[in-house]
């Protein structure tokens, strides 16, 4: 089984894997931590966004074939990977058609206030899920990158709205 984990910037994706992750034989796969730990360090000023693409989509060629693997043993994946765009959610969704495997999207529909509460606090505590500080600018913009699922895409999901 693939686990969607779908929200926007401070929706609690991290926190809601690690205990969906309690519940059931699963690995998380999180973007965040990936990208601190591989491509962070070696950032420079002047990468943009499509610096950060180009890695994502070469980490996600990896944990698709971990995913191979994970299922072939009976353990299911949560991907806590943004997953912001329509595109990139449809991306796992072919994968886990294709491949014969079973999908479960969690929508986490937070207010903005709230999210952005959660990144300051988590800003400040940097606790168990932080990975990196998010700025209001940063906050900002992933309001106007994020796409809302869809109806269709929802049909069947989990919808998490606290």
């Amino acid at each position: 089984m693939i686990h969607l984990i779908v929200g926007n910037t401070g929706s609690g994706k991290t926190t809601y894997a690690h205990s969906l992750k309690e519940k059931s034989a699963s690995v998380i796969f999180s973007i965040d931590q990936w990208n601190k730990t591989l491509f962070l360090p070696d950032k420079k000023a002047t990468d943009g966004l499509d610096w950060f693409l180009e890695r994502i989509e070469r980490t996600e060629t990896m944990i698709m074939d971990l995913i191979h693997q994970l299922e072939k043993a009976g353990t299911d994946s949560i991907l806590d990977l943004g997953l912001s765009k329509f595109e990139h959610r449809e991306k796992f969704r072919r994968f886990s058609k294709e491949n014969g495997y079973q999908l479960t999207t969690h929508f986490l529909d937070i207010p903005k206030d709230i999210r952005y509460q959660r990144v300051l606090k988590r800003n400040n505590e940097k606790g168990d899920t932080f990975q990196f500080e998010v700025s209001k600018a940063d906050f900002d913009f992933m309001e106007t990158w994020f796409e809302k699922p869809t109806a269709t895409e929802l049909k069947n999901s989990l919808i998490i709205s606290k």
